[in-house]
């Protein structure tokens, strides 16, 4: 017999919360695309004040700052004209441009391409079919990210600002001692070969990426100090083998691919490492249950629409994927947020 819950007993507020949760997402996101949290650093600024540095129109100064005020991001005494509005600890620390702990270059490439693409995620869940620059251009992201400096470089601004506290919390707690050289496959700006090297006086770690990125990551290693500790290296991963070392790295980068790809890259790390050597993949990982990591299945939707065929997956996948290459063991340690380190031994 079905029977109707009551309706005291339930109510539609998370419904009516994730369905208008674009509406939060954007106002961060435009807060950050302005320049509202660099504005407001170490100050407190009326609303007129930051309406004038961010040459915003009267309609919405107090609604804008407000509702940033409402979700956490700021804080404020006083009250419209009287108000002054200052960081809430997070945002001053991460969302400052001039901060070497911004995180934003993510936050704004959210903004400038994730957010519309998402529109057409019905699209993506009909057709299969990725709903990014290759709909309207022909070119894959990658084509169109290569062939433009500025985005290349605000994409991999993105991929260090999402990933660096998961490279931090790796090179603390994977045990590196046993080890001497690492490759990260697919390095972008360096970024976790820095903080590896940094944690770790025993490792000498290589960046591997194409021609295009090297500069970028070139000129992080230097500002970082760690032009002795740190190269660089040229590679296409689909025409060329891996780099040999101790350790073979790859952050957020399986994800991006189909299963054939994905088998393709771990039996190339699988080839380059030493017996007793060690593959680590960093990504969202989803839980085995599919039940608890929604960021990782959001991510894994994220995927099809970028690239169609790319998805996220579980440390039993990874685990299945890595033994069928000849790994003899794997271990899971979880990083920041909801992301984790997959590590197959040789």
């Amino acid at each position: 017999m079905n029977t109707v819950p009551e309706t005291h007993q339930i109510t539609p507020s998370r419904i009516m919360e994730t369905a208008t949760a674009f509406f939060a997402s954007k106002a961060l996101l435009s807060a950050v695309k302005l320049g509202v949290f660099t504005a407001l650093s170490g100050k407190s600024l009326s609303g007129k004040e930051i309406q004038k540095v961010l040459n915003l129109h009267d309609r919405g100064v107090y609604d804008f700052l407000d509702a940033l005020v409402a979700l956490g991001f700021l804080n404020r005494e006083g009250l419209l004209e009287t108000a002054r509005y200052t960081n809430a600890p997070e945002t001053e620390v991460f969302l400052d441009r001039n901060k070497p702990s911004y995180i934003g270059g993510f936050v704004e490439m959210a903004n400038d391409r994730l957010y519309p693409f998402w529109g057409s995620l019905e699209e993506a869940l009909l057709t299969g079919q990725p709903q990014n620059e290759i709909k309207h251009t022909g070119k894959s992201v990658f084509e169109e990210l290569y062939a433009k400096p500025e985005r290349l470089k605000q994409f991999m601004d993105a991929m260090s600002g999402i990933s660096i506290g998961n490279f931090m919390a790796l090179s603390r707690k994977f045990d590196f001692s046993p080890y001497s050289t690492l490759c990260d496959i697919g390095g972008a700006a360096a970024v976790l070969s820095v903080e590896v090297a940094r944690q770790n006086p025993n490792m000498s770690c290589t960046s591997a990426d194409l021609p295009a990125v090297e500069p970028i990551a070139k000129e992080y290693i230097a500002a970082k100090g760690m032009n002795g500790r740190i190269s660089t290296v040229n590679i296409d991963f689909f025409k060329d083998e891996f780099p040999k070392a101790d350790v073979i790295t790859m952050g957020m980068i399986l994800h991006d691919w189909d299963l054939a790809n994905k088998k393709m890259l771990i039996r190339k790390a699988y080839n380059a490492l030493p017996e007793g050597g060690a593959f680590i993949a960093i990504e969202a990982l989803i839980d085995d249950d599919r039940r608890k990591n929604a960021f990782g299945l959001l991510m894994s939707l994220n995927m099809l629409i970028e690239f169609g065929v790319a998805f996220d997956f579980t440390g039993a996948d990874f685990e299945k994927w890595t033994k069928e290459a000849g790994f003899r063991r794997v271990e899971v340690i979880p990083l920041a947020g909801p992301s984790s380190a997959a590590i197959a031994y040789k």
